[in-house]
């Protein structure tokens, strides 16, 4: 490394030797940083106990659309809640409606539902399932 003259350009800060080790500590924790970021999001998204797919769906008038749901769990014997919706042609969401999926003795059911729609609709499609039902979709 060459030296620069200090009069003119000040005192270097870092050495070689502490530039590489402002680096190589800079990119361990970039890594630890992803692998925390990775595993959150594996936690949150990656294991679903529920699964909700969009099985069908068939247009019964230009205000009303029929969606049929394949939904999947973990524990079959525990109600999900399943987000329904219709989309119009230009893509925007036109209706929804939560759909109570009660417990059954089948991992996979298949639920039928109907959704009301402001626009015509052009397609049924499904948001998300869960758990975590709300108390007014179960009965007391």
């Amino acid at each position: 490394m060459i030296e620069r003259p200090a009069d003119r350009y000040g005192r270097q800060r870092l050495s070689r030797r502490g530039r590489r080790r402002v680096a190589i500590g800079m990119t361990l924790l970039i890594v630890a940083l992803g692998v925390v970021i990775a595993l959150i999001g594996f936690q949150r998204l990656g294991s679903a106990e529920v699964k909700g797919e969009l099985s069908a769906y068939r247009i019964i008038d230009d205000r009303t659309v029929e969606v049929t749901v394949g939904v999947t769990r973990e524990d079959p014997s525990q109600p999900v809640v399943c987000i329904v919706r219709a989309r119009s042609v230009d893509g925007s969401e036109t209706g929804r409606r939560e759909l109570l999926v009660p417990p059954s003795s089948q991992v996979t059911v298949q639920v039928d539902t109907l959704v009301k729609t402001t626009k015509p609709p052009a397609v049924g499609d499904v948001y998300g399932c869960g758990g975590d039902v709300p108390a007014y979709l179960v009965a007391p």
